[in-house]
């Protein structure tokens, strides 16, 4: 159950999207969307991990990291939006770009270091200095 409250589990999840749109993955899914508070019901009898849990005693609902870290790619990057190119100078620093149907961006910008960054968000030489915490995800819409 600790792995519940683990957020460098959501983490993982934003790198490997990241990566995976960056590298021309055109859609995203999780096979594990919910499972209990013993990560089952599986065949193995493992702990396997989901983006929600439920306790089936509390009948509660656990939005763990990862659901929230979905949540920068679902709800900002709209159905038939296209990747763009978007690029970073750092380690630490991870993002993607969407262009929606609707003509709006969405930039997606995740701080894998252990210290908050600056940086500064370019597009059409435009640029604004934005602050990301250590270990977070955010979303910029444009």
């Amino acid at each position: 159950m600790d792995s519940i409250n683990n957020w460098s589990l959501g983490e993982r999840y934003g790198i490997s999207m990241i990566n995976d749109f960056n590298a021309g993955t055109v859609a995203w899914t999780d096979w594990n969307i919910l499972l209990d508070e013993n990560g089952g019901p599986n065949h193995v009898g493992n702990f396997c991990f989901a983006p929600v849990h439920a306790n089936t005693q509390t009948n509660e609902l656990i939005y763990t990291s990862a659901y929230y870290y979905i949540g920068h790619f679902s709800k900002f990057i709209r159905p038939g939006a296209r990747r763009i190119i978007a690029s970073v100078n750092r380690t630490n620093l991870l993002t993607t770009a969407f262009k929606n149907p609707d003509g709006t961006i969405a930039v997606i910008v995740m701080n894998k270091g252990d210290e908050a960054l600056a940086y500064n968000l370019w597009i059409a030489n435009n640029a604004v200095e934005v602050q990301v915490p250590a270990h977070a995800i955010q979303t910029i819409i444009l």
